[in-house]
């Protein structure tokens, strides 16, 4: 998948990610491959960056936990945070009807 088609989705990619369950970043990253059949594949540049977007807009918290000997930083949503992926997935949906409705597919 092209990396610049995918990246002004990635917010919302990740927030859904994490509303399911904290996890670190790695763990994101590695959902995020699980989830998208492997086409979206991006390196750790991208995505903690974005991470560390979503929490300075305050859409999610994080805290710093320690496992096997290794502190990582572990991330949630917060309800700003979810609140503002329920609108997203809403205006997603409307927007991918649309665009199939266009081309001619279904929704």
């Amino acid at each position: 998948m092209d990396r610049e088609r995918l990246k002004g989705h990635l917010p919302l990619l990740l927030l859904a990610i994490l509303a399911d369950r904290p996890a670190h970043g790695y763990a994101v990253l590695e959902e995020l491959r699980r989830r998208s059949g492997e086409r979206f594949d991006l390196p750790e540049g991208t995505v903690y960056p974005a991470l560390h977007r979503l929490e300075g807009a305050g859409l999610l918290q994080s805290r710093w936990e320690e496992h096997g000997g290794r502190r990582r930083r572990v991330y949630v949503t917060s309800r700003k945070g979810r609140e503002a992926l329920a609108r997203e997935r809403s205006a997603w949906g409307a927007f991918s009807r649309a665009v199939s409705a266009v081309l001619g597919g279904s929704a």
